[in-house]
């Protein structure tokens, strides 16, 4: 991580890895914690390979859906890293309005797991511009909805 330009977030989840992996790895789990609650989430397509789709679109209240996230898995560990980003777009076509690329890290922890989610920017401006959006408060509470739903459910 460069902290001039990325930013990170980290939580121990108290739930076996796995879990955390299914978590992401399975829309209908996904759409359950992937955008800050009320707000309503829709997986319209994740392909967890590389080149793949993860595009999800996003509503509040009764609206229509929105597009959210259009973006090109780069890397897969099953298990233990997911990295996507906004600046392709499936099948490694190039996007019109490139922003950051993710990495998201899952890490045996004696609690759980450790649950690290980097977003990395191409420079200071789009950096602080991601920080001024509530990229702290955002995914801090996309993190605890992920924590809150593999902490309880039962596999």
């Amino acid at each position: 991580m460069n902290p001039e330009l990325d930013l990170e977030i980290s939580r121990v989840i108290r739930a076996p890895r796995i879990r955390v992996w299914r978590a992401w790895a399975d829309p209908k789990r996904l759409e359950q914690w992937w955008v800050p609650a009320p707000a309503q989430c829709r997986v319209e397509k994740l392909e967890l390979s590389p080149g793949g789709s993860f595009r999800t679109s996003i509503r509040e209240g009764a609206a229509e859906f929105q597009p959210h996230l259009n973006a090109c898995v780069l890397a897969v560990d099953e298990e233990r890293r997911i990295v996507f980003t906004d600046a392709l777009l499936a099948g490694w076509r190039p996007s019109d309005s490139p922003f950051m690329t993710a990495v998201i890290t899952m890490r045996d922890h004696p609690d759980g797991t450790e649950y690290v989610a980097c977003a990395m920017h191409r420079d200071r401006t789009a950096r602080d511009t991601h920080e001024r959006l509530g990229f702290f408060d955002g995914w801090a509470t996309v993190t605890a909805q992920l924590a809150e739903l593999t902490e309880q459910e039962e596999w």
